[in-house]
């Protein structure tokens, strides 16, 4: 069988499901075309498939040095990385996808802009899961401190009675887990509403606009799609000029209060 007839092969066993038996096409295929890009992109996708996530980005990375260009290689990188939690360079590969299928005139829907709000969401919740490590840590070695001090105290024989010592100790631990309690309560709540973060950029709007179409984005942002990429909406594909942006104040209004009130949300 020739190269390209492997690859349809495979393509029918991906779409039934028959991950392991279309990467032993896909494979076949670049022992023959092992200049093909896509061999490796699709094959990429199946290991995507079977959680094999770093076999994936092995494949991806083939796949974008063959071809720079290859949009959905990125795409299929940014999942591997999910997949490995490697989260920032997830949301640099599906970056890189989106300014890729916009250069090309490709429509992906939203799948690409859904996977940049997952990337960035599973970020910000291992981030916020590492600092709550960090306080749990910070908490544990304080009141050991403390108990470290009562044996000592205890340990000196001083005048002063062991009952005062415990009373003191204890109070001390419950002012620190109260402390922490709040700390945490306050955690809990730190998300960014997505309306709040600009589709191109997924960073937290500082001058949102709004498009003809109603689509809001960060005006740096959308400007830069314009100079660089066309003159259209990245997410409705209309036409689009700089003249048609509109300042959307009351959104504006919204993400200052937001950010006064919520100063951490400068790091999402």
């Amino acid at each position: 069988m020739s190269a390209s007839q492997l690859k349809v092969q495979g393509n029918s066993l991906f779409s039934a499901g028959q991950y392991p038996q279309a990467i032993e096409c896909y494979s076949k295929a670049m022992l023959k075309d092992p200049g093909d890009s896509k061999f490796y992109g699709n094959r990429a996708l199946c290991y995507n498939r079977l959680s094999r996530f770093q076999e994936a980005l092995v494949d991806c990375h083939r796949a974008v040095e063959l071809n720079g260009r290859y949009a959905k290689a990125y795409y299929f990188m940014g999942e591997a990385m999910m997949g490995l939690e490697q989260f920032s360079d997830a949301i640099e590969a599906f970056k890189k996808c989106l300014v890729l299928a916009n250069e090309q005139h490709m429509f992906f829907g939203d799948d690409i802009s859904a996977k940049l709000r997952q990337a960035k969401k599973l970020r910000w919740q291992k981030k916020e899961e590492d600092r709550l490590k960090m306080d749990v840590e910070l908490q544990t070695y304080l009141n050991n401190l403390i108990d470290d001090k009562k044996r000592r105290l205890m340990d000196s024989h001083i005048s002063v009675p062991a009952e005062e010592i415990d009373a003191e100790c204890d109070t001390k631990k419950r002012q620190l887990g109260e402390l922490f309690a709040v700390v945490d309560e306050r955690r809990q709540k730190r998300e960014v509403p997505d309306n709040l973060c600009c589709q191109i950029s997924y960073e937290v709007m500082r001058d949102p606009v709004v498009t003809p179409s109603g689509v809001t984005y960060d005006r740096s942002s959308i400007q830069e799609h314009l100079e660089r990429v066309g003159h259209f909406d990245p997410l409705t594909r209309s036409p689009l000029k700089q003249t048609d942006l509109i300042p959307n104040l009351a959104l504006k209004q919204i993400i200052e209060e937001f950010l006064v009130e919520n100063e951490w949300a400068d790091e999402y």
